[in-house]
């Protein structure tokens, strides 16, 4: 074996031992936070805990249903907006891919990804909660549901991109008209990553808390009145991790245990469903 030979191998080696090194780097963050977290908050987690309220200053116990409840239907309602529009936005770019209004708008989904979550929650306090002239667990829907607008139109654009053009033309041969062909062959086929993009952006917002603080605002009690201010997990974890009594600590920990596993099964699910349905090219 030649000299050449033998230093390209030790280079290859070499910056794959460097590769494997900064991937373990990059993991072990994560891994101390998880095993921090889950110290922090697993012993504070049970049957009471999920289905009681909080209990005033100075009384024990207490719990988080009206967070869990609230997060439930903000991010439900969130999705409700979102989805619709996303979906039909991702797929008026993929098949307008040259048009003018297409380039601008893709620029402006790109834009809008990277807006901080607290500008969104400004801009959503002074369009919805001012005019209508208090808090509301709506108002912070559709805050979230403008964050999660960006992630559902690029990975439907970029999943319909995927299909190749005789999918579409054999449904345009068998006389099908353009609006079946796309509810009943394009977006069937692109099922994967539309669902994909679609928890991912619910994963997303699960824990943003600035949107919510200007929007929601909160609420001690259970509330299913979206016109009204709501309590939700990033509100209960924001308030009461930064309080200086130790019982709503121990409810900020064990909240904050049970947002992020809501983020893991969410991320899981994501996997899964990548893995189910797969593109077919």
């Amino acid at each position: 074996m030649s000299n050449l030979v033998k230093y390209r191998i030790a280079k290859s080696s070499a910056l794959k031992i460097f590769t494997i090194f900064l991937a373990f780097v990059c993991v072990v963050p994560l891994i101390f936070i998880l095993l921090y977290i889950i110290r922090a908050g697993i012993t504070k987690i049970n049957w009471h805990f999920l289905v009681n309220i909080p209990k005033p200053v100075g009384e024990s116990g207490g719990g988080i249903a009206n967070a869990l409840l609230g997060s439930m239907i903000i991010i439900g309602v969130a999705a409700l907006i979102a989805i619709p529009v996303g979906i039909l936005g991702g797929i008026y770019l993929n098949e307008n891919k040259k048009s003018r209004l297409a380039y601008w708008s893709r620029l402006c989904v790109d834009i809008l990804q990277g807006v901080p979550s607290i500008v969104i929650g400004i801009v959503a306090y002074f369009w919805l909660v001012k005019p209508l002239g208090g808090f509301s667990a709506l108002s912070g829907s559709v805050a979230l549901a403008i964050m999660m607008l960006p992630i559902i139109i690029r990975s439907t654009e970029e999943t319909l991109k995927l299909l190749p053009d005789s999918l579409k033309e054999a449904a345009f041969a068998l006389g099908m008209p353009f609006h079946r062909v796309i509810l009943k062959v394009i977006v069937p086929c692109g099922i994967s990553g539309i669902l994909s993009g679609v928890i991912l952006s619910v994963a997303r917002i699960a824990g943003e808390t600035a949107p919510l603080l200007f929007t929601a605002f909160g609420n001690p009690y259970i509330s299913t009145n979206i016109t009204k201010p709501m309590q939700s997990l990033p509100l209960l974890i924001y308030n009461y991790a930064t309080s200086p009594y130790n019982d709503w600590l121990d409810l900020a920990w064990g909240a904050s245990l049970i947002l992020l596993l809501w983020v893991l099964l969410l991320n899981i699910i994501t996997k899964l469903t990548t893995r189910r349905w797969k593109v077919q090219l």
